[in-house]
């Protein structure tokens, strides 16, 4: 393995969008930089599952049930 090749992997703090702050470890900034964050798993509704739906717009959905409920899904 060549020597000198890797960035520098150190603590940081990370600064949510509710002001908690956490200590990381990353590649990114110097040793003890803030990181604040616009948005975070605490909130968004990629990582709390959020009340999305899966909407059927203009039929799609049921068009693709339709062709495809012969092949045993």
């Amino acid at each position: 393995m060549k020597a000198d090749i890797h960035p520098d992997y150190h603590l940081i703090e990370v600064k949510m969008t509710n002001g908690d702050v956490v200590q990381m470890k990353s590649t990114w900034g110097k040793e003890g930089d803030q990181m604040a964050l616009d948005i975070d798993p605490s909130v968004h509704p990629a990582w709390t599952g959020g009340s999305t739906r899966l909407m059927d717009t203009g039929g799609r959905v049921s068009k693709f049930k339709k062709k495809y409920e012969g092949l045993g899904f």
